[in-house]
C-alpha cells in the first residue's frame, strides 16, 4: 500500500535502525526487495543487529490458474530468506486479498454468503499443501496467517483452514479480533496449531463504525482501527498469562499499521514502536 506509491515512505536504513534503536531483535521482510537483495539485505540486517523473523507470502490459494505465478514468487521471497541467513524465518503464508473481502472487513462472521463455496474451499486446501510442501522443501517453517481482506478472516473460516489442511497458525491478535474472534479464546481454542505470534492492537469502536457504514478495508486503517499495543481493545493480561501457560517459545512480532500521510514522516511511527515495545516490557515483562 505505502512502498513504491506514496512518497513519503522512510528508507529501509531509518526503518531498520528505528527497530535497532526501540529494542527489537528481528523484523519481518516487508515488501520483497524493500530491505535490499542478496548480499544487501544480508548486510543491512546485520548492520542493525537485527535477525529475520518470517516474510509475508500472499498466494491466491482458491484459485488454480494463479498458483504457478503466485508458487513462483514465494520462491524468490524464499531466496531472500536465504540471503538473510533466516534459519529461524516463517514463511507466513495468507490468502491473498479478494476484491469482494476487502470492500467487506469484519462482516463475514455473520455473514457466510462472503466466504468459499466448497469448491472454493478444496482448491484453497490443495493451494495450501502446495505451499506447505514448497516452504518445507526449501528448509522454513510455514505458517498460514488469517488476514482481513481475504477468504480466512472470521473464526469459522479459520476453523475451515484447520480442518483441511496441515498449516499451522500465525494468531495475530488484532486480525483475528477484527475478524469476530478474541485473542486469549482463539488460544485456548487452537493453541496446539499456532506456531508464530502477530501482537497487534485494535478499536472496536472503530471496527463498529466501520461495520455499521459498511466502508472497506483502506477506510478501516485511514480511520486507525490498528493503534498502538495497549491503547486498543484486546485483552493483553489475559491472552500473555495465557501465552505463558501454552508454553509457546516462538517469536513475537509487534505489528502497528501505518500509512503515512502527506506531511508525516517517520518520527511519530518510529516512537510509536518504540512505546510498543516498552509497553511490552513493562506490562508484559517482554
Amino acid at each position: 500500500m505505502t512502498v513504491g506509491v506514496l512518497p513519503n515512505v522512510p528508507e529501509p536504513d531509518e526503518v531498520v535502525a528505528a527497530m535497532a534503536t526501540a529494542g527489537y531483535r528481528a523484523t519481518e521482510l516487508g515488501p520483497p526487495g524493500y530491505l535490499g537483495r542478496g548480499a544487501d539485505l544480508r548486510e543491512r540486517l546485520a548492520r542493525a543487529g537485527l535477525d529475520l523473523a518470517g516474510g509475508f507470502i500472499p498466494v491466491r490459494f482458491s484459485e488454480p490458474e494463479h498458483w504457478e505465478e503466485d508458487l513462483a514468487a514465494m520462491e524468490r521471497t524464499l531466496d531472500l530468506f536465504e540471503a538473510a541467513g533466516g534459519a529461524e524465518a516463517h514463511a507466513i503464508l495468507a490468502d491473498a486479498d479478494s476484491p469482494e473481502r476487502v470492500a467487506n472487513p469484519g462482516r463475514a462472521a455473520e455473514d457466510r454468503a462472503l466466504g468459499l463455496d466448497d469448491r472454493g474451499w478444496q482448491a484453497l486446501a490443495e493451494g495450501v499443501a502446495r505451499a506447505l510442501e514448497l516452504a518445507h522443501a526449501r528448509g522454513f517453517e510455514p505458517s498460514f496467517h488469517p488476514h482481513t481482506g481475504s477468504h480466512v478472516e472470521a473464526p469459522w473460516e479459520i476453523e475451515r483452514v484447520l480442518e483441511l489442511t496441515e498449516a499451522d497458525l500465525v494468531l495475530d491478535t488484532g486480525h483475528v479480533t477484527l475478524g469476530g474472534g478474541d485473542a486469549t479464546l482463539a488460544l485456548a481454542d487452537w493453541g496446539d496449531r499456532v506456531n508464530h505470534v502477530h501482537v497487534k492492537d485494535i478499536r472496536l469502536d472503530v471496527l463498529r463504525s466501520v461495520i455499521a457504514d459498511r466502508v472497506d478495508m483502506p477506510e478501516a486503517w485511514r480511520r486507525g482501527i490498528f493503534c498502538e499495543v495497549g491503547s486498543g481493545d484486546v485483552d493483553y493480561a489475559a491472552f500473555f498469562e495465557a501465552l505463558r501457560a501454552s508454553g509457546y517459545s516462538g517469536w513475537l512480532v509487534v505489528e502497528q499499521d501505518w500509512v503515512p500521510g502527506p506531511e508525516d514522516d517517520i518520527t511519530e511511527a518510529a516512537e510509536a514502536q518504540a512505546r510498543n515495545r516498552r509497553w511490552l516490557a513493562e506490562h508484559a515483562g517482554l
